[in-house]
């Protein structure tokens, strides 16, 4: 494991154009070009301008003012004075056996939150960046990290966006080729998730907008259908990122039944699992494309012939591709991961059935990077407990 220290800013955005903090500075990262336009507009400065600092910031991903060379010096010192940009700076990197990197940024306010890069995640040469969505979570699944940080707030668009930014920055600087005159980061990371640190969908107006400034024209030109939106059951905001972006659905299941999806995810006493199942099959799905299910298996909770079973039945007419993920033991959760022997009857039973079931690959692990396992200081301080005990164990 490598790990690089001190490599070199917000509560949830309001919808009006002027959103500015105590000091009435705009945040540049959360404005869409349009609103960019009407606020030089409003400041006395032709709209080009706009068109530059967009594009400077979402395609080039230059992340100061100074650095946009294009301008004027009156101009940059002008957007200095009344604007700002609040991206999260690189704390640490490390780096996993494996070629992982996680990334922990620090917030203008001085949160933490995590993302990881995993090289060759589907294919060779096929990147995945796991971005967050929140500062901690409100949702309080028993067998992920992030809980136990509980939520302190959303992030805001521009902090969304400006982790893929900024990881794509760093990873020019280590060696991997980036065009700049390309309108797109594909060739480097070929999908982007939203199952960092947070519950996408309890930050939806931000996760939304988020999206719509990575794939703009003028900026890196995502395509939506390389973006996935990880849920852990928020129905009620399922639909809406349907209509309003064509980015690909994940669920997180993880149970068979209600009682012990309950145990295990407290937003399932709110919606059970026939709620979450109607509203996967109204979200709308181009053609071609399903709801990808997660399936975390924790030994003998979820994991037995019965739960493939009713597993089987409760995918029956869904357009779906099943993930199994083992799961991956911290000291922040009681549960233990099953044997690779059960993992493979259950994803055989299921795929006798005729279902896509996948077996998650851990990526990560050596750095906390794994599935579940993004719980920054939290979980370090847990790890760091671990050990005190074994030692006084040890001792004794």
């Amino acid at each position: 494991m490598t790990v690089i220290t001190n490599k070199n800013d917000v509560t949830a955005i309001r919808p009006e154009l002027e959103e500015a903090d105590s000091q009435g500075l705009t945040d540049f990262l959360n404005l869409s070009l349009s609103d960019m336009r009407a606020w030089f507009e409003n400041h006395g400065e032709r709209t080009f301008r706009a068109d530059q600092v967009f594009q400077w910031i979402h395609r080039k991903r230059v992340l100061s003012f100074e650095g946009m060379t294009n301008l004027s010096k009156d101009l940059r010192q002008k957007l200095n004075e009344s604007a700002i940009l609040r991206a999260p700076q690189i704390e640490t990197v490390q780096e996993s056996a494996d070629g992982t990197r996680k990334y922990q940024l620090r917030t203008y306010d001085d949160f933490m939150i995590e993302c990881v890069f995993i090289p060759n995640a589907s294919a060779a040469g096929r990147n995945t960046l796991c971005i967050s969505s929140q500062v901690g979570c409100a949702m309080g699944c028993r067998f992920c990290a992030t809980a136990a940080i509980k939520l302190k707030r959303n992030l805001g668009a521009g902090e969304i966006v400006a982790q893929l930014y900024t990881v794509l920055n760093d990873l020019e600087q280590n060696g991997y080729e980036l065009d700049k005159t390309k309108p797109h980061a594909q060739h480097v990371i070929a999908n982007l998730v939203y199952m960092g640190m947070g519950e996408p969908l309890h930050n939806v107006d931000n996760v939304i907008r988020s999206i719509r400034l990575i794939g703009a024209d003028d900026g890196l030109n995502y395509a939506a259908r390389r973006i996935t939106v990880s849920t852990s059951g928020l129905v009620k905001n399922m639909l809406r990122l349907g209509e309003e972006t064509d980015a690909q659905l994940a669920v997180s299941l993880n149970a068979t039944t209600d009682d012990t999806r309950s145990e295990i995810m407290p937003v399932n006493r709110k919606w059970q699992i026939k709620d979450l199942l109607d509203a996967c099959r109204s979200f709308p799905l181009k053609a071609g494309r399903r709801v990808t299910f997660e399936y975390v298996m924790l030994a003998g909770i979820n994991d037995s012939d019965e739960d493939a079973r009713r597993l089987i039945r409760l995918m029956k007419g869904l357009k779906s591709k099943i993930n199994l993920i083992p799961f991956n033991p911290h000291p922040l959760s009681p549960y233990e991961r099953p044997s690779a022997e059960r993992v493979a009857v259950f994803q055989r039973l299921v795929a006798d059935a005729g279902f896509s079931v996948f077996v998650r690959t851990t990526r990560g692990d050596d750095i906390d990077a794994a599935c579940g396992m993004l719980g920054g200081e939290k979980l370090e301080g847990a790890r760091e407990q671990e050990l005190v005990n074994i030692s006084l164990s040890d001792a004794s």
